[in-house]
């Protein structure tokens, strides 16, 4: 093979995509292939796809065509949920070499060595596995040594009414807990602070492995790995979180206080129509449960407008809840048909016009519910882990409930723990450095 071959990975979607578009340029760089980013012209262009929204698929279309544009003669390779769910529809596209499905993303660099030199289009979209993950390649991610994202399973089987995902995903598979422990440990030791746990379905960890859930994984990281370092979780379904986990949270510091816990309607009839399995009473208990347990906890959502039956009664059902929750920031998305899902059959739809109104709406209050969130927390000294240092030493990172803060930081680098006291002035927020020596905050 010509060590100098090239390839650009592209990537849409959502964090795991991400991690598994890290993977897939180690998969190419042990085959000898140039990683590239940017703009340079590449021999093989992977665009790692997203189908959760018909906007996802509309992007992960243009970026492949975009990619053929570039360089005519290289091979523009497909994968990714959309690869898995409609390869005919990618493999119908002039632009489209070669089709990867989910089920065979581990080993895309050797599928597209194997194609390379070849004139006629392949299409490779397996069944996805009920085994457990299998490691993978293990890679550094690029952001500077501050944060890295580690895939604990992959699938989901809730089959939410809109959701594409357990068809593109499959069922529910965990990594082995002592591979999740040796990846973190070893992101560790190569200086990432951050480790971000992550997945198709996080809470369900555990739901294939004898005695194992993620509570359980979590204490044996934080048992497990020594250093100075803190967790942070992604998404995790209302449903599963438990009094455990909250208490976790609440006595170990290396946990950040930050939950994505996806809310997606606050109407009870809407809420069963999109089979989620709870009520607004539950959520809004769950809520106040954190939050009260765990002062000063980031809670941030998802939620979907324009859900099909959805009546202007449902809409102020969600704005009234979310106005009621300490919510920290919020994703506002309109409903989009996503095909074989069962809410495609459910009429009356929502109209365009409606549907943007609705978001606008939503959109209005997540401002003010993150401003009252910052100016909930003015005063108080958090920690932030350093990313990125500027000119003139502006430095900026995150908080570890999710606040983003920029200040003036004199001698620190990327990746280094400081103290920093938030002060906000006719909500305006500020930010000052108290103290850059802060290991000892996580207590080993």
């Amino acid at each position: 093979m010509d060590i100098k071959a090239r390839v650009t990975v592209y990537t849409l979607g959502c964090k795991v995509n991400q991690v598994e578009s890290e993977n897939i340029k180690q998969q190419f760089s042990d085959y000898g292939y140039q990683i590239l980013s940017g703009d340079e012209v590449a021999d093989v262009y992977v665009v790692n796809t997203c189908a959760v929204t018909h906007v996802s698929e509309r992007k992960s279309r243009a970026m492949l065509r975009r990619a053929k544009r570039k360089n005519p003669k290289a091979v523009v390779v497909a994968t990714g949920c959309l690869a898995q769910v409609a390869p005919n529809l990618l493999a119908a596209m002039p632009e489209v070499d070669l089709v990867i499905g989910n089920s065979s993303k581990d080993r895309i660099a050797e599928l597209v060595q194997n194609h390379r030199g070849q004139s006629s289009k392949a299409v490779v979209v397996g069944e996805l596995s009920k085994e457990p993950l299998r490691r993978g390649a293990w890679c550094l991610p690029a952001y500077e040594r501050t944060r890295a994202f580690v895939k604990i399973q992959d699938g989901c089987e809730s089959y939410c009414s809109y959701c594409l995902v357990p068809y593109a995903r499959g069922p529910v598979r965990s990594k082995l807990p002592e591979d999740v422990v040796r990846e973190i440990d070893w992101l560790v030791s190569a200086g990432f602070k951050e480790i971000v746990i992550t997945g198709i379905h996080t809470g369900m960890y555990g739901k294939d492995l004898a005695d194992w859930d993620l509570v359980r994984l979590l204490e044996t990281v934080l048992v497990k790995v020594q250093g100075d370092y803190r967790l942070r979780l992604s998404s995790i379904e209302p449903t599963e979180i438990t009094k455990k986990l909250i208490e976790l949270m609440a006595s170990e510091k290396k946990l950040c206080r930050h939950l994505h816990i996806p809310l997606q309607s606050g109407s009870d009839r809407v809420l069963k129509l999109m089979n989620r399995r709870y009520t607004r009473g539950f959520y809004r208990d769950l809520v106040m449960m954190v939050t009260g347990r765990v002062p000063g906890t980031a809670v941030t959502s998802d939620v979907m407008v324009g859900f099909p039956t959805e009546s202007e009664e449902d809409f102020l059902d969600t704005l009234k809840l979310i106005d009621e929750l300490p919510f920290a920031g919020l994703h506002v998305f309109p409903y989009s048909p996503r095909p074989n899902t069962a809410a495609t059959d459910l009429y009356p739809r929502v109209e365009n016009q409606v549907k943007e109104q609705r978001s606008k709406a939503l959109l209005k209050l997540a401002r003010h519910k993150q401003q009252r969130f910052i100016e909930s927390c003015s005063g108080q000294t958090l920690t932030v882990l350093v990313e990125e240092v500027k000119e003139n030493s502006r430095c900026e990172g995150l908080t570890d409930n999710y606040l983003r803060a920029e200040f003036y930081g004199g001698q620190l680098d990327p990746g280094q723990f400081v103290s920093v006291r938030l002060v906000t002035s006719s909500g305006i927020p500020s930010w000052e450095v108290v103290s850059d020596r802060v290991s000892s905050h996580f207590g080993d």
